[in-house]
């Protein structure tokens, strides 16, 4: 009896603990969100949300729906208020769980940002592996309903797009929720999110017929990095300041530029390597920041006249090549130090030298980073010529 009692009782707790999924959700009950907008709208939020259509998606031909998603949108004093309030819009509950994206609203985010991201980060059912990205010269919810060729959802797109970008092209950046809110929690280092704008007619754009031409219509396209002080948009980088962040930073993986040849003309070369070494100093009671880049790149195209078999055409191309880096990590910091936000975390760097130093200077950090002393030097190196060892012009004129 004592030993059916203990198979019972056994039965009983596994009973317990294989119950099933109690907070189950059916595919079908559920709208698959992929992209969120946030804008602001008087004195209210803007929501707008990107869902995918599952019969469009999942059938070549389609299932009756004419795009592959479809956006709601809905406003509240809270982010969350207005979510809310897209239920009696949308057929299926919202299920963010797959969220690709989040963009913001310029308008929003020279406003601030914080107050609209804390709800956010508080959802459980929301991870945090998405992006934030800023809706340059337009709002959030207009960048949503822009459908896009060869990506069919809009938001995978943008988050594949801004991805494959970062590692092959410098000027722009993926931030995930987390990091920025990190950023935002530190008193003296500020956030930078990459723009996307919208090229062509946005209301041609929401159309299924615009992806009917070999040409799109309407497209999306990331453009320069925004520069946040504490939780507000305050400034845009362009292309060569965002470029300069990145090297700062140490976030380039790949990326293709062009140099001034001496007799005219340009050549372009693909940088292979990159890597930053930041350091701290000070000299007469004031700090300084020494920037070293050490770079390598490949020559990838020749459009003038040089011979690339000369020793010193090499040396001279580095000079040249270094002269240009320096040119656009200069912008990038004083782009920075005009709106007194240190986006690069020099302040860190300072701390780490010398601890009384910054206690005195943190206080006033914003004033002290414009009048901060940064020296760059560059180590770079041009590896390889490619296939054809010089250029076919110089070849051309030797016959």
């Amino acid at each position: 009896m004592k030993r059916l009692g203990r198979i019972l009782c056994t039965l009983s707790l596994l009973g317990l603990v294989l119950s099933g999924c109690w907070d189950r959700h059916e595919l079908n009950d559920l709208a698959i969100t992929v992209g969120v907008g946030l804008d602001k709208s008087g004195d209210e939020y803007l929501v707008t949300v990107q869902i995918v259509n599952p019969n469009e998606v999942a059938s070549k031909k389609g299932a009756g729906y004419s795009t592959p998603i479809t956006t709601l949108s809905a406003r509240g004093i809270s982010i969350l208020e207005a979510a809310r309030k897209l239920t009696t819009s949308a057929p299926r509950k919202l299920f963010a769980s797959h969220l690709r994206i989040i963009v913001i609203g310029e308008e929003l985010a020279r406003e601030g940002v914080a107050k609209v991201l804390d709800g956010i980060t508080r959802d459980h059912e929301i991870r945090s592996d998405f992006y934030l990205i800023v809706a340059r010269g337009t709002t959030a919810s207009k960048v949503l309903q822009i459908l896009t060729p060869i990506e069919r959802i809009p938001a995978n797109k943008m988050f594949k797009t801004l991805e494959t970008s970062e590692k092959a092209w410098a000027p722009t950046v993926s931030v995930r929720i987390d990091q920025f809110i990190t950023k935002l929690s530190e008193p003296t280092t500020e956030s930078v999110l990459t723009g996307i704008r919208i090229e062509g007619d946005p209301k041609k754009g929401r159309s299924k017929s615009s992806l009917g031409e070999t040409k799109p219509i309407t497209n999306l396209q990331y453009t320069g990095l925004a520069l946040f002080k504490q939780d507000k948009l305050v400034d845009w980088l362009n292309e060569d300041e965002s470029k300069g962040y990145n090297y700062i930073v140490g976030n380039v993986k790949s990326t293709m530029g062009h140099l001034e040849c001496p007799k005219g003309g340009t050549l372009t070369v693909e940088i292979i390597r990159s890597k930053t070494k930041m350091k701290g100093v000070v000299k007469n009671g004031k700090p300084e920041i020494n920037l070293h880049v050490i770079l390598e790149e490949n020559v990838s195209e020749v459009q003038c006249d040089i011979d690339l078999l000369k020793p010193e055409t090499i040396h001279e191309l580095e000079e040249t090549a270094a002269k240009a880096l320096k040119k656009v990590m200069y912008a990038s910091i004083n782009k920075a130090k005009e709106n007194k936000a240190d986006i690069f975390g020099f302040g860190e760097v300072i701390e780490d030298v010398s601890p009384k130093l910054w206690k005195e200077m943190e206080p006033d950090w914003q004033n002290e980073f414009a009048k901060l002393q940064v020296n760059i030097s560059a180590d770079l190196h041009i590896r390889r010529l490619g296939t054809t060892n010089n250029s076919i012009i110089m070849r051309r004129e030797e016959e």
